[in-house]
């Protein structure tokens, strides 16, 4: 099973702060997993000019093609002005409309207060849905003030950090034992 984690933005801490407990505590659990964390702030990423993924070169091809054969993405991304960031809206960009059909993706938002909680039910989900992702529900939502010195300081944000980890792994596994089992009754 390979797990890629999602910084989506190129600025702050705080959601690379998230994203890196979030994939400690998947190695930690599940060590036979695959893992790669892609924050975007450490990749030079092309606008999307409509191309196929695959004729991009350097850093906007290694991180749409890992995405593309993910069997589980982790986003985190950060509310700016009522919004996903554009670097993160870039990726969804970047790739064919059913880039996530097949692969289970759950969410980490950070923000600023608690006024954006909604934002990934408006923004986020709607993109993920149309390209085709099956979505873990519940996601975490982690404020600013849950932050102290670019670590998460409380602990009900690390417990549905490590439930959103498991839902994600259990979702990604019963996913792939029903496409399996939908396989066996072909014949060829």
């Amino acid at each position: 099973m390979k797990i890629i984690g999602l910084s989506g933005s190129t600025v702050g801490s705080k959601t690379r702060t998230a994203m890196e407990y979030t994939m400690n505590i998947v190695t930690k659990k599940f060590p036979d997993a695959q893992t790669a964390l892609i924050d975007l702030a450490e990749y030079d990423i092309q606008f999307s000019d409509g191309r196929n993924f695959m004729e991009y070169e350097g850093d906007t091809k290694y991180v749409a093609q890992t995405l593309m054969e993910a069997d589980a993405i982790i986003i985190g991304t950060p509310i700016f002005q009522a919004s996903i960031p554009g670097t993160l809206k870039n990726i969804f960009d970047l790739l064919p409309v059913d880039a996530f059909r097949e692969k289970i993706v759950s969410i980490l938002v950070t923000a600023g207060s608690a006024k954006h909680y909604l934002i990934p039910e408006q923004q986020l989900k709607p993109i993920l849905g149309y390209m085709k992702a099956q979505i873990v529900q519940s996601y975490v939502f982690i404020e600013e003030k849950n932050f102290y010195r670019k670590e998460i300081v409380d602990d009900d944000v690390l417990f549905r950090l490590d439930r959103l980890v498991e839902d994600t792994i259990e979702l990604t596994e019963t996913y792939k034992s029903i496409l399996d089992k939908k396989e066996t009754q072909y014949d060829f």
